[in-house]
């Protein structure tokens, strides 16, 4: 018994020793799950106070920027602009962010997945028995593959650009619309789609041919490192073609230039960012068919202006119906007697306009812009006179922090963006190409367009429209939604330094040019002009003046005089509380339904 109790002791020994080994390294896997817990929570609330710092940093440039314009307003300065202001801040900015923060985070090291040839949108890894999810985030050069942003405080400040598209570009578009000074619009409409339409469209083939010849000179030079095709030299041009005079339209409303300038400038600047947008998207369309992709193709050309004008038409009509369904609900109910109900289903209804197109495959820039310009025609008759002025100053605040952001943005990125890549021939080939296809899209037109107009566009209107085309926060949102390949990289680094051009120097330069030009300012917008032979009659203006309704049509836009008579008798007194009453333009079988329409505020007008 006692040589057996002997022989058990080392096995005894033995258990204990592998159960103390055990429960030793439970503790120790214990610990290091904790820590590992306590590491990601840290991390986590290291990231949080990142994006609050990031955030905290556009808005301390906003407030920085608003003190500046007032100080600037204060003391009569007009040689910058308030966005202006914002891209020099923003530029302050990038230079502390990108040389006066260090490297936060660690060097990533690549893995190789050979077998795969796609790269997934989600990854997961299995790192010692866990799993973490990765997200794509675009495609790195192999000779950039080291030089990956390690500073999670520029990682942060770094958007996603479909957050100017959805959050940021609405509020701007949809202001452009509901504050469109109908009367000049519309006596001015034939001349602005003109402009809008055939002169985008010029403007962005020539510049894109222009370019094309500048790409095939960098290739000869050696200056070219990557592939750059003939739709990307296209898409540059229906880019670069998205005007946006905010500087000089804001020095014209402050000098009170003439009406008429500003209408044409305005008019064409609203509907030129639609088009430009559209007319990218045509080109991205374009699938030639065969080995060649790039190659020109009879039946993908038609192919994508079949989409541009299936995706303008359609996006139209979204923006016009969502704008009719509101005036509809707003006649239709008592939400005038709740103000801030009114106001709010107001908001929701026009932004959700842009999400709609957008989810639909149409274009909600097109749709938003639509549905402002309807909602100011129908639905603000409708409205409370609480939320007229509510909805007014809304998207006035809203368009002015967007438009400030994104200009504050482009300062910044200019040292945040990683994949710049910086062609001197490119650029100065860029800067000629615009000037080229300024004049070939203003003065051509300009000729035609006077052939029918009673009263012409003259010579210095046309030299102000050619100087005052600047680029800003279209042209920049469509240049950084796809950066993926070192041609849209090559756009996007040129696009920023034309905006930075434009809006400096260009909006700089308005004052001394409309003086140079000898453009008449101090001139009352709500005025009209004396009635002589070709003096402007107007249709409708913006106040309830009877008399102003029923003045000669001889110069107001053919294209408005045929819609006029239907909307002012039949589609003003089925969407508003105005108009004549439906039971004196319909016929009189239709007098059921003419009644139930037709408001009985009209009847005491």
């Amino acid at each position: 018994m006692a040589l057996l109790a002997r022989r058990r002791l080392p096995v005894l020994s033995l258990l204990l020793l592998e159960a103390g080994a055990l429960r030793a390294a439970a503790e120790r896997s214990s610990s290091s799950s904790a820590m590992e817990e306590i590491a990601t929570e840290k991390e986590a609330e290291e990231s949080h106070r990142q994006d609050s710092v990031s955030l905290l940093t556009f808005i301390l440039l906003l407030t920085l920027t608003i003190l500046t314009i007032w100080l600037f307003k204060h003391r009569r300065v007009r040689f910058l602009h308030e966005t202006g202001l914002a891209m020099i801040y923003g530029l302050i900015v990038g230079v502390i962010l990108r040389y006066g923060t260090p490297s936060t985070s660690g060097h990533d090291k690549p893995f190789s997945c050979s077998q795969e040839n796609r790269p997934f949108t989600t990854l997961l890894v299995n790192v010692s028995g866990k799993f973490f999810e990765y997200t794509l985030k675009g495609e790195i050069s192999p000779g950039k593959i080291h030089n990956v942003e390690q500073n999670d405080m520029l990682r942060k400040v770094t958007f996603d650009p479909e957050v100017f598209f959805n959050i940021l570009l609405p509020p701007i578009i949809f202001h452009a619309g509901y504050s469109l000074k109908k009367r000049h619009f519309f006596r001015n409409l034939g001349s602005i789609l003109a402009y809008a339409f055939l002169g985008t469209a010029v403007s962005c083939f020539i510049i894109g041919n222009l370019m094309y010849g500048v790409v095939k000179l960098m290739k000869l030079v050696g200056q070219l490192s990557d592939k750059f095709y003939y739709t990307d030299c296209l898409l540059f041009g229906a880019i670069i073609s998205a005007t946006d005079p905010v500087t000089v339209l804001a020095i014209f409303n402050e000098l009170h230039a003439d009406v008429d300038l500003y209408a044409l400038l305005f008019g064409e600047s609203v509907l030129n960012d639609a088009v430009a947008i559209v007319l990218s998207s045509s080109i991205v369309a374009y699938q030639p068919t065969g080995e060649n992709t790039h190659a020109f193709d009879a039946a993908a050309f038609f192919k994508s202006v079949g989409v541009f004008l299936g995706i303008f038409s359609g996006s139209f009509m979204m923006g016009a119906v969502t704008g009719v369904v509101t005036a509809l609900v707003t006649k239709f109910t008592k939400l005038h007697c709740f103000p801030l109900l009114e106001t709010a289903l107001f908001f929701l209804m026009s932004w959700s306009t842009f999400l709609l197109a957008e989810a639909c495959g149409f274009t909600g820039v097109v749709a938003v812009l639509f549905c402002g310009i309807t909602q100011a025609h129908y639905t603000y008759n409708n409205l409370s006179v609480e939320s007229r002025s509510r909805t007014k100053q809304l998207f006035e605040v809203l368009h002015f922090l967007a438009e400030n952001f994104i200009f504050s943005y482009m300062g910044l990125a200019l040292f945040t963006f990683q994949k710049h890549i910086f062609s001197p021939v490119f650029i100065i080939g860029a800067f000629v190409a615009i000037f080229l296809g300024r004049a070939a899209h203003i003065y051509p037109l300009s000729f035609l367009l006077n052939l029918g107009r009673r009263h012409k566009i003259s010579w210095n209107f046309q030299h102000m429209m050619m100087f005052s085309g600047l680029r800003g926060a279209m042209a920049f949102a469509l240049a950084i939604r796809d950066t993926a390949t070192y041609s849209h990289q090559m756009m996007f680094s040129t696009t920023l330094l034309i905006v930075f051009f434009t809006v400096w120097i260009v909006g700089g330069g308005t004052t001394p040019m409309l003086s140079w030009l000898n453009i008449r300012v101090g001139v009352d917008p709500d005025q009209d002009p004396p009635p002589t032979n070709d003096s402007f009659q107007v249709l409708q203006g913006d106040g309830p003046d009877t008399e102003r309704r029923n003045r000669t049509k001889q110069e107001s836009a053919w294209l408005f005089r045929l819609w006029y008579s239907f909307d002012h008798n039949y589609l003003k007194p089925i969407l508003t509380h105005s108009g004549p009453p439906l039971t004196t333009t319909l016929p009189s079988w239709c007098g059921l339904i003419a009644r139930c329409l037709t408001s009985p505020q009209v009847y005491d007008e």
